[in-house]
């Protein structure tokens, strides 16, 4: 283990007096305002004629069949429905250009802090290997809190070094005062977790989890409608924006400069050799911030596990990007 997303009827002519002229007319919603004013815009052959601020529930009654329409007049008002993205449909396009290794599996997901869209691809359980300490200390904030106290000295030390340094002896102390895998699984109950599970006795680094779980952790850290306080909030993501040099790769890849905080995890599994590498955080990329969730397994060296997940969370902002650009 580590140190470190109405057609109206046709009027009859009059049979006291023929039939001079027939207007017809056409009709079109061309725009609405917020407070329920349309536009109409309407056209006939003696001339044009334009009406203009109508109130919605006016247009609505031109155009129903109930009313009355003007001889030989027809009305039409269609709503314009503005077309779905299918987010996961791109997620899935642009991972297709990713190259993984025989063996190996990845998933993530992506939200877009701006406009609220997420997407996610694979929904097999990893292990957490040292992504689980994020987990942990927002556990601990979250049981502080409820005992209306603030993190020990010792706590404090115990969580700068086990998120910026990935120490795992901190994590463990951490890991047994939260209360374990119990402990962890209350916490991630109220937090919106429903595919993890902590791992057994002290293995916190077995814990199991999804990219998409992980993506709704990412938000208790580093969104407003949270379990965890302001404070709380705070505190954890400034941990997450000091990680030590060596270990500044995984999601940040995908980032702009230094616009990122995060957390990795690599774990080389003792039964099979293969690696389990991680990363999890926060992005700024293009004017836009984004919480993104990689995970792998099965990888032959950690530094191929690393160049996968770097792809993958590149491969996944691409998509948002190209999206938001057509």
């Amino acid at each position: 283990m580590d140190r470190h997303r109405a057609r109206g009827r046709r009027a009859r002519p009059s049979r006291r007096k023929p039939l001079l002229y027939t207007v017809v007319a056409s009709a079109v919603l061309v725009g609405a305002t917020a407070a329920g004013t349309v536009y109409m815009k309407a056209q006939a052959h003696d001339g044009p004629a334009v009406v203009s601020s109508a109130s919605a529930s006016a247009a609505t009654a031109t155009a129903s069949p109930s009313s009355s329409p003007a001889a030989g007049e027809e009305a039409s008002v269609e709503p314009v429905a503005e077309p779905s993205v299918d987010r996961d449909a791109l997620l899935a396009k642009a991972l297709k250009a990713v190259p993984v290794a025989d063996g190996a599996k990845t998933a993530v997901a992506v939200l877009d802090l701006d406009s609220g869209e997420s997407a996610a691809h694979g929904d097999n359980a990893f292990d957490t290997a040292s992504i689980v300490k994020v987990n942990i200390l927002a556990t601990l904030l979250l049981q502080a809190q409820d005992a209306d106290r603030h993190l020990t000295t010792q706590e404090k030390t115990y969580a700068t070094a086990m998120i910026e340094n990935s120490d795992n002896a901190s994590a463990t102390a951490l890991w047994a005062a939260i209360g374990r895998a119990d402990g962890l699984d209350t916490a991630n109950k109220r937090f919106g977790l429903t595919d993890t599970q902590g791992g057994d006795g002290e293995l916190w680094g077995l814990t199991q989890t999804t990219a998409s779980d992980q993506l709704t952790l990412l938000r208790q850290v580093f969104g407003d409608d949270s379990k965890l306080s302001d404070t709380s909030r705070s505190y954890l993501q400034g941990l997450m924006g000091k990680i030590e040099t060596d270990q500044r790769w995984g999601v940040s890849a995908a980032a702009d400069g230094s616009q990122w905080a995060l957390k990795n995890g690599w774990l080389a599994r003792s039964t099979t050799g293969l690696w389990d590498v991680n990363s999890i955080g926060r992005i700024s990329a293009d004017g836009h911030d984004y919480l993104v969730a990689t995970l792998s397994n099965g990888n032959s060296t950690q530094a191929k596990g690393i160049s996968l997940v770097e792809a993958v969370a590149k491969a996944a902002l691409s998509a948002f990007q190209d999206a938001a650009e057509d």
